[in-house]
């Protein structure tokens, strides 16, 4: 059932029910949240369901939430990490596994409990479970209602023969960990996760309502002539044939005055017929949505017999291979921005509840985003629940939506690879999109990470692209784009040679005036949503993938310090650079959220991810290598002779559509901050332009450490961003004659 994250509460149902004749009543769906406390309790066996119920957890919640707390929750190695420590050494080649990994916990299953009150039944009862891994089984009143597998979408299930008025006893069982699902269903691919969470991880809800039912509605904006399409799924679960009026009207959200309504189609469905119907209703000087005026509407629907609400921004978005640029609403859109890998921060200790903390969510996705100038995100290696995209979708924030799919290729390994169920998988993308289909913020369908596989490009993604009528692009990772204008992505990596005891890299090779990615040279407008390979863990040590790296760029006996300061400076110029020469039309820093682990592979900037605090070196810098109108000083000579002169090209990006003019300044300061050397100069950058100014600048005759900064002020001078690169100035070389 998709009727969109806002239905009507059963709170607002009552208050319309004394508002209005019982006539309209009855055409109201009533959905009643059974969010809250749950029993929960464990077993081996898939059909222990418990007679005593001792632990409570919280849902939407993580199994590893309860209380008392289960030993050993969360503990299941995948075949990926076990062949990661095959590789690494750590573990014997007789250790690989060729299923779907190793259980480290005495359990198989959890189960969920709780009772409900219903004052009154309805003719169909519809339960949703919005997301729950790893699947999903459904008792009431003791009966067996029915299985849901898939790991990353709503579990939808007829209930209208169970419930009863009265009080219902509900029992959910999930599995504990991946292995108990069966091979063809995805329970997700990741080589870096090491602790597998269960639980039910979104919201749980029951509609009542009356035929014919609205399963689920679509809402497809048409900017050019100000209308929306709209794809109702209706269904008949009585016995006998049924004739209505299908109605629509639309609203601002949080206004309640009608903008736009449908004339009402007579419909007819026979016992047990589904049918769809696609309706257009034109909305007169519509606002659009964009992250800069995330402007939603509403959608009421109505049958006589049950309604839905759905949420909805008018907003198009698409890439162009021909100019290798995105567009939203017609008009050219640099995305800038972060990942966050939410199923890799449920494994992290300080995780908890923290992802149903509306408070918490809601900082971490609108006030820090706003201060770092992100207006993009790419949710990694798997779904967020619903309230993210929710309040993404108020926020203004465009995201890369990708499916929980990370297979690599054969340099993984052929013991490795993860041959895909097709018809499980299109079933699964299916459902996927019609849970997020009617979300403005998500703009692109991202199949999978870092995968090398054909069946998508060439079974999967043909066979569910055309159920999105607003015609998403999709990204395929490192497979083939499956249509002419989608992206591709590209992972240019600069420091993971070194960090594996390679040859050093060194920025300097980043003055070359190329800016062109190493890979993923399709034609297609690229995104860049990894680079850099310089993580630290929470506490500034270094990360599983760079315990090499950060000894070869500082020294053994470097300090946390040192090393986060280094990792926000050397962000910040990688990040000016891929910027400044516009080769990508997204470009998306990894990672702002995921787990910190001192066996991890990958962690975040956050100093405490309770409070949402960053490391204040990497908000300073990258605060700075994202403004909208940005600076890259291509500049990286580690010495610089005294008294010399040098010619130091400062590169500008423009990513507003207005010009910007203003005044730049190169400033050359000493330990203590005095400026010992500055100059300025004007500049001009078109819209969504970019310009390099080239300026001769003569560094004075002393030695010692200093900082070299171009800054840039607009506006008046109420904006500024700058540039910042570290130069020693040494005594210059004696000329030989």
């Amino acid at each position: 059932m998709n009727a969109g994250p806002f239905s009507k509460s059963i709170v607002i149902i009552l208050s319309l029910a004394a508002a209005f004749p019982f006539s309209l009543w009855a055409a109201e769906r009533t959905t009643i949240s059974l969010n809250g406390t749950w029993d929960i309790e464990d077993s081996k066996d898939a059909d222990a369901i418990p007679a005593v119920w001792n632990h409570k957890g919280p849902v939407p919640g993580l199994a590893h939430s309860a209380q008392p707390a289960f030993p050993q929750v969360d503990q299941f190695d995948s075949r990926m990490v076990i062949q990661n420590r095959v590789r690494d050494g750590k573990l014997p080649r007789s250790a690989l596994a060729y299923n779907a990994g190793v259980s480290r916990q005495d359990r198989n299953w959890f189960w969920y409990h709780r009772t409900f009150d219903v004052s009154a039944t309805r003719s169909v009862a519809i339960l949703r479970i919005s997301k729950a891994q790893f699947g999903a089984a459904v008792w009431l009143n003791g009966v067996k209602i029915g299985d849901h597998l898939p790991c990353f979408t709503a579990a939808v299930f007829d209930i209208s023969k169970a419930i009863r008025r009265g009080q219902n006893e509900l029992v959910v069982r999930v599995g504990a960990h991946p292995g108990v699902l069966p091979p063809t269903v995805s329970g997700g691919t990741d080589f870096e996760k090491i602790r597998w969470t269960p639980g039910i991880y979104d919201s749980v809800s029951l509609a009542l309502s009356a035929n014919p039912v609205i399963e689920s509605v679509q809402v497809a904006p048409k900017i050019a002539d100000s209308s929306i399409v709209v794809q109702t799924s209706l269904r008949n679960f009585g016995r006998e044939p049924v004739s209505f009026d299908l109605t629509h009207q639309v609203h601002a959200w949080k206004e309640s005055a009608t903008v736009a309504s449908s004339t009402p189609q007579r419909i007819t469905l026979a016992p047990s017929e589904s049918k769809v119907v696609l309706q257009t209703v034109a909305i007169a000087g519509a606002r659009l949505w964009s992250p800069e005026s995330p402007n939603l509407y509403v959608l009421e629907t109505g049958t006589g017999g049950d309604s839905a609400t759905t949420r909805f921004g008018m907003r198009e978005f698409r890439f162009d291979t021909a100019t290798k640029r995105a567009y939203l609403n017609g008009r050219i859109y640099f995305m800038r921005g972060s990942n966050i890998t939410l199923h890799r921060f449920f494994e992290d200790p300080l995780s908890d509840t923290l992802p149903w903390d509306e408070a918490w969510v809601r900082k971490l996705l609108v006030e820090i985003p706003h201060e770092m100038h992100w207006n993009s995100f790419r949710f990694c290696i798997g779904p967020v629940p619903d309230q993210w995209l929710e309040i993404a979708d108020e926020a203004g924030l465009l995201i890369q939506n990708e499916y929980f799919v990370w297979t690599g290729h054969d340099w993984h390994g052929p013991e490795n690879q993860v041959h895909f169920n097709t018809d499980e998988m299109i079933g699964e993308y299916s459902e996927w999109m019609r849970d997020n289909w009617n979300h403005p913020s998500v703009v692109i369908w991202d199949a999978n990470n870092e995968t090398w596989d054909s069946a998508f490009g060439e079974k999967i993604i043909p066979a569910v692209r055309g159920l999105d009528l607003s015609h998403r692009p999709w990204e395929n990772s490192y497979n083939p784009p499956e249509g002419p204008d989608d992206p591709v992505e590209d992972h240019p990596y600069e420091h993971q040679i070194m960090a594996d005891g390679g040859a050093p890299f060194s920025m300097a090779t980043l003055e070359s005036p190329n800016g062109k990615a190493p890979g993923a040279q399709t034609g297609h407008a690229l995104i860049l949503n990894e680079y850099g390979w310089l993580w630290l863990n929470r506490d500034g040590s270094p990360t599983e993938l760079t315990k090499k790296l950060y000894p070869a760029l500082l020294g053994r006996d470097s300090t946390a310090q040192q090393r986060l300061a280094l990792n926000a400076y050397l962000l910040a110029g990688l990040t000016e650079y891929w910027r400044a020469y516009r080769q990508y039309a997204a470009v998306l820093h990894f990672v702002y959220l995921t787990s910190s682990d001192p066996a991890g592979y990958t962690s975040d900037h956050f100093r405490d991810v309770r409070k949402l605090e960053l490391h204040p070196e990497f908000r300073d810098y990258m605060s700075n290598a994202f403004a909208p109108v940005g600076v890259y000083l291509s500049f990286w000579q580690p010495t610089i002779e005294a008294a010399s002169l040098q010619s130091l090209p400062v590169m500008l990006v423009n990513d507003e559509d207005r010009e910007v003019e203003g005044t730049l300044t190169l400033a050359l300061e000493n330990a203590n901050g005095d400026r010992v050397a500055t100059q300025t100069a004007k500049f001009k950058i078109a819209p969504l332009g970019q310009a390099t100014l080239y300026n001769d600048f003569k560094f004075p005759q002393t030695t010692g450490e200093f900082l070299l900064r171009a800054i840039i002020e607009y506006r008046g001078n109420d904006v500024s961003t700058q540039s910042r690169r570290y130069v020693k100035l040494v005594e210059p070389r004696k000329k030989h004659y």
